[in-house]
């Protein structure tokens, strides 16, 4: 089974991932666009989220999403597309690691557009986090991101 699912004992709820977040597959821009638009939809408040992921040789890799936006965004993913998979447990990483970048990473402000209706990426970063490999984390490597990025692209923000 790639994904078992669970309650813990404080009501969490936890995902147990049969593989390592580098080994997830890629996932299409366009259902990074439609995971962008389902959290985006009114949040409804969620349990902590919880992800364990093999990590061999060390151990195991845990991913715990306690803010309530985040949790409620995994939520919202798992409303519309299920977590029992890898490509949907892909999917939800990438969305949090874009949203991270977004809020972390100075350089990546030119690839979107915040407004009073929210946030508007660009297709070439929705693309780029679609395709990037995740690190042992469920992060971003944004070396690796940014690579994939066309170029000329600003460094002034760094």
């Amino acid at each position: 089974m790639p994904v078992e699912t669970f309650s813990g004992p404080a009501g969490e709820i936890i995902h147990i991932v049969s593989q390592p977040p580098p080994a997830l597959p890629d996932v299409a821009r366009r259902d990074l666009e439609l995971a962008w638009e389902a959290a985006g939809a009114a949040p409804i408040p969620a349990a902590t989220r919880v992800f364990h992921f093999p990590n061999p040789p060390s151990a195991p890799v845990e991913l715990r999403v306690t803010d309530a936006d985040a949790a409620a965004w995994v939520a919202a993913l798992e409303r519309e597309r299920g977590i029992s998979n890898l490509y949907n447990v892909s999917l939800c990483l990438r969305f949090l690691a874009l949203v991270a970048l977004m809020a972390q990473a100075g350089w990546a402000r030119e690839w979107f557009a915040l407004d009073r209706a929210g946030a508007t990426l660009r297709p070439e970063l929705l693309q780029a986090a679609a395709l990037v490999r995740l690190n042992a984390t469920g992060d971003f490597d944004e070396t690796a991101l940014r690579a994939l990025l066309p170029a000329p692209w600003s460094a002034k923000s760094e």
